[in-house]
């Protein structure tokens, strides 16, 4: 008995240089380009719109005060100098102003960092029980604005002797930057997977060992947007400043930028208020530049895993 073989069919080869649906290919490399250009322009247009407003207020911080409040000519632009700003230091004595700001903003940011760590450490690889409701409450207290509560906040921080201080608006800043970067920080140590932690438990890793050795690396993003926002919240504050601060040596740049828009000072000198204005940007803007790879990282984290 023979059995027959059946020949593979044959497969014909395209021509070479030919490629498949050439057409196609062409058409949907042009549609990526002009996706790609209408996505810079529109991007450009964005830039220039959110960009145009700062360097604006930067140039006319440059100008003489009394050519600030009138219209812009293109001649009031020859004479530029840093003579507002040396005026703020010097006759306004902005310089401790700023001091203030600074400690208040770094003072908050640093603690936040350093306690919602821990907690949300805790919170993701301790569990106890009730932890899933302490972090249900802490996350409610987001719910709640801040000037609803001022009065009898007002009242505790002076009964314990925490008004017009430094330290009290940096507990004011941080008890409020606690719940959001509490949140944070939790879907950042959560999407770490639990076989690390487990690994540096078994070869005999303490938890204070585990969290600056081990897992440090993989919070940073989560840490440095939790920074970020306490300190742009603290350095831009004007109505805690002026709640709880009443000594004028004590003011933050905010308030000093509103009395002298305000008066306060004597005569309203724009020049002042516009380079007050810019001193208190600068720093957000440099700030933001600085870490915005690390900020979206960290909003993002825990975002499918929390």
């Amino acid at each position: 008995m023979t059995t027959s073989i059946q020949a593979p069919p044959r497969v014909t080869s395209r021509l070479a240089g030919t490629p498949p649906n050439a057409p196609h290919a062409k058409k949907a490399t042009a549609s990526a380009r002009f996706r790609t250009v209408l996505y810079a322009l529109i991007g450009t247009v964005v830039s220039v719109l959110f960009v145009a407003p700062v360097l604006w207020s930067v140039l006319r911080s440059l100008q003489p005060g009394d050519q600030i409040a009138g219209p812009a000519a293109g001649q009031s632009f020859t004479d530029l100098s840093l003579d507002n700003y040396i005026g703020l230091i010097n006759n306004i004595g902005a310089g401790s102003y700023i001091w203030n700001s600074l400690t208040i903003a770094l003072g908050s940011a640093v603690l936040s960092v350093v306690v919602t760590t821990l907690a949300a450490y805790a919170l993701v690889n301790y569990p106890f029980r009730g932890s899933n409701l302490a972090f249900a409450l802490i996350l409610l207290t987001m719910m709640v604005p801040f000037q609803a509560i001022l009065t009898p906040l007002f009242l505790e921080m002076n009964a314990l002797g925490l008004t017009d201080s430094l330290a009290g608006i940096i507990v004011f800043h941080l008890t409020f930057n606690l719940p959001f970067g509490v949140f944070l920080m939790r879907n950042s140590f959560a999407q770490i997977p639990a076989e690390v932690v487990e690994a540096a438990r078994i070869d005999g890793a303490g938890p204070l060992r585990i969290l600056f050795s081990v897992l440090r690396p993989m919070i940073v993003p989560g840490a440095v947007t939790v920074f970020l926002f306490a300190f742009l919240g603290a350095w831009g504050d004007f109505i805690g400043a002026l709640t709880f601060l009443t000594r004028q040596e004590l003011f933050t740049l905010p308030v000093a930028v509103e009395n002298v828009a305000s008066g306060a000072f004597g005569t309203v000198n724009y020049g002042y208020v516009i380079a007050g204005a810019v001193l208190l940007m600068l720093p957000c803007l440099i700030l933001y530049a600085a870490v915005q790879r690390y900020y979206v990282r960290g909003l993002v984290a825990g975002a499918v895993k929390g």
